[in-house]
């Protein structure tokens, strides 16, 4: 691992960011151990209005993310993603529960303590809302400025944060003249200058193209390798998901749908999140024709060996179409097979003999 670069603390003397977390009073305390959890959430709901017109956004999520992970949390419009990132932040309280973060309960906090708290959390959004007339580094910088820090501190600071993000030669340009990509890293340098233990990043390749996406994605995973912190993304791209999240939590409704290790979650046939995670085309199905879909994992069924079992099963069997994907190092695939209606039962049944679980396509898809 490369050996992560020496910044001074958001008050005090310089040290080394990934050896230390300050509290709320800037005091530096020891790094939390690898298995500890940097953010809890427990029993949140948020409830807008009351009575008959009461509407509820989160349900009740329960939601870890432990020390140097990265987590995603995906779902559809309207499924809460907004409003946990909201009630995250405390810009909005939750109705109930609990939410942690690097130790304290945001929750418990006052206005003024929550201020000082806040800084535990970096935000990096969709927008990255640079100040226009500031330069790069000034708009690193800012954060610093509003935490106190000296003006000669703040500076060095900046710089070090645009190096780690590979702009320390754009120090001194504005945001007009950077590329959609480079404000980007320039939002994640200015949401690391205080040095927070978590990284929230809401949609944050939502407006850039995939080149540069998969560019900022690699950043983020170096980031977490390098400086040990925890990231929270919030998006709707799955492709995100597949890139760089450890583990992944699917949303719907203001419920927790389902939840895990991502390989382990693309491993599980049939789910919602396996489906999302290794998409096949829609297809037409009707008439005398029904079509099945096979998750499997190459590490427990090789490919070949699917492939040699649906080509046993003889003309009945057709593959419709069928994907493999790299996904937390492990190659994980799915098939959708054409199958003649008269001989679903017992293609099914075959397929299970050699450990696969044959799902109807479309089956909890909702």
């Amino acid at each position: 691992m490369p050996t992560p670069p020496t910044l001074s603390a958001s008050v005090g003397p310089c040290r080394p960011l990934s050896a230390s977390r300050p509290n709320l009073e800037g005091v530096p305390l020891p790094p939390l151990p690898t298995d500890t959890a940097r953010v809890r959430i427990a029993g949140l709901r948020k409830v807008y209005g009351s009575g008959e017109r009461a509407v509820t956004a989160l349900a009740g999520i329960d939601l870890t993310v432990r020390a140097g992970e990265i987590h995603g949390v995906v779902g559809r419009s309207g499924a809460g993603k907004s409003t946990l990132i909201r009630c995250l932040t405390l810009l909005e309280r939750p109705t109930a529960g609990t939410i942690e973060v690097d130790g304290v309960e945001l929750t418990a906090l006052g206005e003024r303590q929550l201020r000082s708290a806040r800084r535990r959390i970096g935000l990096v959004f969709q927008h990255v809302n640079l100040l226009d007339s500031r330069t790069i580094a000034g708009n690193v910088a800012y954060p610093l400025q509003i935490a106190g820090v000296g003006r000669r501190e703040r500076a060095a600071r900046a710089l070090e944060l645009l190096d780690l993000v590979g702009l320390a030669d754009r120090a001194d340009a504005h945001p007009a003249q950077l590329s959609g990509g480079q404000r980007q890293r320039v939002g994640i340098a200015r949401a690391l200058a205080v040095q927070p233990a978590v990284l929230l990043c809401d949609e944050p390749t939502s407006a850039l193209d995939g080149a540069t996406t998969r560019q900022i994605l690699s950043l983020i995973r170096d980031l977490r390798d390098r400086l040990g912190i925890s990231v929270l993304v919030i998006t709707h791209e799955m492709s995100v998901v597949r890139q760089v999240c450890d583990t992944v939590t699917l949303l719907d409704g203001g419920l927790v749908a389902e939840h895990g290790p991502v390989a382990e979650a693309a491993g599980r046939p049939g789910t919602r999140l396996a489906r999302a995670l290794i998409p096949v085309p829609d297809l037409p199905v009707g008439g005398e024709r029904a079509l099945l879909d096979v998750g499997f994992s190459t590490e427990r069924t090789p490919t070949a060996h699917v492939l040699r079992a649906v080509a046993d099963l003889g003309a009945a069997v057709e593959v419709a179409a069928g994907t493999i994907e790299t996904i937390a190092g492990r190659q994980v695939g799915r098939l959708q097979l054409d199958v003649r209606a008269d001989r679903v039962a017992v293609v099914e049944e075959r397929l299970r003999e050699i450990g696969l679980v044959p799902t109807a396509a479309g089956e909890g898809e909702r």
